[in-house]
């Protein structure tokens, strides 16, 4: 695992707002440019509003320009490792399901590819047109 794609991740952890739920989560994924785009979970008193960590730091990414990323990191201060929520996997299944998606907990890191999380997801060429 590259030291400061985490420690990227852990530093937009502290940066979380989260009074709700006092889970914390940052964000760092990796373009296929090699640059690094950070996201903190923010929370909402109406939940649904609520922004995962994952997609504050795809949207950062989307902004700059990053079309096609290599992985994500995710780190939570949670006891093993939480793969990211249905819907942070199938906006980042937009980009393509090949990511390779590491998250880290306080007892380890677990990893897995996009398309094991999301298998059937939807697809651009789902749609009619």
């Amino acid at each position: 695992m590259d030291d400061t794609v985490a420690a990227a991740a852990r530093a937009a952890q502290a940066n979380a707002y989260a009074p709700y739920s006092n889970y914390r989560v940052g964000a760092a994924l990796v373009a296929d440019d090699g640059r690094v785009f950070t996201g903190a979970n923010v929370e909402n008193a109406s939940y649904g509003l609520t922004n995962c960590a994952e997609r504050v730091a795809l949207g950062a990414a989307a902004t700059a320009g990053a079309r096609r990323f290599t992985r994500i990191v995710v780190v939570t201060d949670s006891p093993t490792p939480a793969a990211p929520c249905g819907a942070c996997r199938q906006a980042l299944a937009e980009f393509g399901d090949d990511v390779v998606v590491e998250s880290i907990g306080r007892q380890g890191m677990r990893r897995w590819r996009l398309a094991e999380l999301l298998p059937h997801g939807f697809r651009r060429e789902d749609l009619i047109t």
